[in-house]
């Protein structure tokens, strides 16, 4: 197949987990033969505008400043974004420029075929949509994420009007756990369009063998973490639907029944200040180590590694691609498992593959019941981390994805 993918992120422009999906999945249609063409984001317009990355085809066109007169023709919403208004202009500008090098430039001017395109979030279906109207391509709609889960029931009206119709539009749905899809019934898109796909990790590179000791106790050092001390590690943006403050919240009560126990919280976001106040005001300002920046993959997999355990308290998850890594650096995990959440699909939280514990991340008690529990029981934990690598093995590792998305595709070839 000749495939196209619209990502808002790709290589070296990653923020999240659609980033990480785009990447990956990709690289493995490559392997599998296919021939892969990613249109993405030009950040700052100072990228090449074509590149080649593990044989995947990549244009980068760049984008131009339209904001003034995009405002001129957006209604009250949109103006009431104030600055953040030049991210719409952005993205739109992102997807008229892509979908035009895809239609006027590949296709009617050098006279390339393509056999689908896959259009990732809202921020890429946009040009999937023009995509599908001008060349009669049957249309992916990848959905990451959706505007109402990201907001917890708020959020843009525009944002969530593109989402819907992207849906009705679209010849197939691609979500990214059972959660999502639920959500996606909920919020009125088609039933028969809509197909599950989980998504996954590299296994081998995501592997504790390869940390060596002494690289696990760099990492627990730099933070001034002893060797006898619990190490708890949370990962990801600091923004509402993460937990995170809920989760700060809990440290008294972990505190209470194991005071040698750290929390260790890697990211950036909103949230910082509010954050840092917050462990100030409970007295854990010295139990709560705060790293405020984005690291990079083999830094990420180190600091898994120098962990005891991970906490990931979620309010809205659809996948969780940081639980399946964590998952496959055999770290025992304690998930948020409400609403929608992918990370309850990952982690089994009972019975002989038991890989962790679920937690209503809405409760600090509970995500403190939740992360004694793991204390508590250190044998146990060691064998939940050994459950949860093989669970990636069997059914979160990339082969697996890619085959599932594949069939997904043939399914919806014209």
């Amino acid at each position: 197949m000749k495939i196209v993918h619209f990502s808002w992120e790709y290589p070296p422009v990653i923020y999240g987990g659609l980033g990480t999906f785009a990447t990956e999945i990709t690289k493995k249609q490559v392997e599998f033969d296919h021939d892969v063409t990613v249109l993405s984001l030009n950040k700052d317009n100072v990228l090449g505008t074509s590149d080649q990355i593990d044989g995947v085809e990549i244009y980068r066109p760049k984008t131009l400043e339209m904001s003034k007169p995009f405002y001129l023709c957006a209604d009250h919403e949109l103006r009431s974004w104030g600055p953040y208004f030049k991210f719409f202009s952005d993205v739109l500008s992102y997807n008229l420029m892509s979908a035009s090098k895809l239609v006027n430039g590949l296709v009617r001017k050098n006279g390339r075929t393509f056999d689908i395109v896959d259009a990732h979030d809202w921020l890429g279906i946009m040009a999937g949509m023009v995509v599908k109207k001008e060349l009669n391509l049957p249309l992916i709609f990848h959905v990451h994420s959706t505007e109402v889960g990201r907001s917890i029931g708020r959020g843009s009206h525009t944002i969530k009007d593109i989402e819907y119709e992207g849906g009705q539009v679209a010849d197939c749905i691609i979500t990214v756990s059972n959660a999502m899809a639920d959500e996606l019934l909920k919020l009125g898109f088609p039933q028969d369009k809509i197909r599950s796909c989980w998504n996954g990790v590299d296994p081998q590179k995501y592997d504790p063998a390869r940390v060596s000791k002494e690289e696990r106790l760099a990492v627990r050092r730099s933070y001034g973490v002893q060797d006898h001390e619990t190490l708890l590690f949370f990962i990801g943006r600091l923004v509402t639907v993460k937990g995170i403050d809920k989760l700060v919240q809990a440290m008294p009560l972990v505190l209470k029944e194991f005071p040698t126990t750290k929390l260790l919280i890697l990211g950036i976001g909103d949230m910082e200040h509010e954050l840092q106040s917050l462990a100030d005001g409970l007295g854990i300002h010295d139990q709560v180590i705060m790293r405020k920046e984005f690291v990079n993959e083999q830094e990420r997999i180190r600091h898994y590694a120098a962990a005891d355990v991970v906490v990931l308290p979620s309010l809205y998850e659809p996948f969780g691609i940081v639980c399946t890594e964590a998952l496959s650096m055999q770290k025992p995990t304690v998930v948020g498992a409400r609403g929608t959440n992918g990370m309850r699909e990952q982690v089994i939280p009972s019975g002989e593959k038991q890989c962790g514990i679920h937690i209503n991340p809405f409760e600090p008690k509970d995500i403190a019941w939740g992360i004694i529990q793991v204390l508590q029981s250190p044998d146990k934990g060691v064998q939940w981390g050994i459950n949860g690598r093989q669970r990636v093995l069997d059914e979160f590792n990339w082969d697996a994805v890619t085959k599932r998305t594949l069939a997904i595709y043939k399914e919806f070839m014209r």
